[in-house]
């Protein structure tokens, strides 16, 4: 069973009193049949739990600078009506006694701890997100990652890699943007898609009939559970591996990416849409950014002189990272120019930067 963890805090003027404060509260615990116990807290201002016999805990503090904090934690079966009657009482009882010295009242919705379905996903800079998913639809481990596919009432079904948001059915910008924003003619063209599991960029390149389009993606079961779960974002591409104008190669991208260099093979673009994190079954550097740069190398060497290769950067937020991956750019067998472009990825809930990349 679930937990629900509720809180309520009180931004103060200047620090409240201890024992005034916590004799005020007093009769509603007491009126809960909840026991108290009081910790010593070594100057840190108050500091007591309550626990009742319906399995309710409360953790209140007092502290010297000027916060009070109450968390409420309560089985996800609790009576929510009662769980916020008890809530309203105490912020009721905490106006009062407070009156005069409260800079901000915040109480947040419960945080959901535990649950069957994990509604809660970083962003790229380290915020946590609510999402409304409502149920599992997919959740496999494969040889090199966990794949999951989540329903979300306002996303559709989403992608996540190894506990990494990837796409969502309402993700259209994304694909968009990584195949460079509607500017680029590929009529006849001959594309290098690198990953890419979900099959939206494959299905939309091949909306603007290219020639062939070659797709290198490590994971079949990503393929698999993409094409059952995600069909609003492939339609119907990822039901065959070969069809008139594409191919897709289930094998790791470097070695073929080698292969193509050794072959003299290019393309008049390259779009990567690896994970952040390599999963490589061969990894041949030691760092992410010497990876990176390894598949820059190997995708800059197979494209024409005329080429473009596209790739998702970062979270706009990041700032650092996007200047060390541009630093990377500088460090290349071959001097590039570049342009980025900073689009709003519907279920990441951040802006996100995307690179244009070519020869100088």
């Amino acid at each position: 069973m679930a937990l629900r963890h509720y809180t309520l805090d009180f931004t103060l003027a200047v620090p409240a009193h201890c024992s005034s404060t916590v004799h005020g509260l007093q009769p509603i615990f007491q009126e809960q049949e909840m026991t108290e116990t009081v910790h010593d807290t070594e100057g840190h201002g108050y500091l007591a739990t309550f626990i009742g016999k319906n399995g309710r805990f409360v953790v209140l503090r007092v502290h010297s600078h000027g916060l009070v904090t109450l968390d409420l934690q309560c089985c996800e079966g609790d009576n929510i009506g009662q769980v916020d009657n008890l809530l309203n009482a105490l912020e009721k009882k905490l106006k009062s006694l407070l009156h005069g010295n409260i800079r901000r009242i915040k109480r947040l919705p419960a945080l959901t701890r535990g649950a069957v379905v994990d509604r809660y996903w970083p962003t790229a800079d380290g915020r946590l997100v609510e999402y409304d998913i409502d149920r599992v639809v997919y959740d496999e481990d494969s040889a090199y990652q966990n794949i999951k596919i989540m329903h979300s009432q306002q996303f559709g079904n989403i992608l996540i890699l190894n506990g990494d948001v990837n796409l969502a059915e309402s993700d259209l910008p994304y694909t968009q943007a990584i195949i460079g924003g509607g500017r680029e003619n590929y009529t006849g063209k001959e594309v290098l898609i690198l990953g890419g599991g979900d099959g939206g960029i494959l299905a939309e390149v091949l909306k603007l009939k290219p020639k062939m389009i070659t797709m290198l993606e490590i994971d079949q079961m990503v393929i698999d559970g993409c094409r059952t779960h995600m069909r609003k974002t492939c339609g119907s591409v990822l039901d065959n591996l070969k069809g008139d104008s594409y191919q897709i190669l289930v094998e790791d991208c470097v070695p073929v990416l080698k292969k193509y260099v050794e072959e003299g093979r290019t393309f008049d673009y390259v779009i990567n849409d690896l994970t952040a994190v390599p999963i490589s079954t061969a990894p041949e550097e030691d760092s992410t950014w010497e990876f990176l740069r390894l598949i820059l190398d190997l995708s800059i060497k197979v494209m024409r002189p005329s080429g473009k290769y596209f790739t998702q950067g970062n979270c706009a937020n990041l700032t650092e990272a996007l200047s060390l991956y541009e630093e990377q750019l500088g460090r290349l067998s071959f001097p590039v120019n570049f342009s980025k472009e900073v689009v709003c990825v519907p279920s990441y809930m951040e802006l996100w930067v995307f690179y244009t990349i070519w020869k100088k």
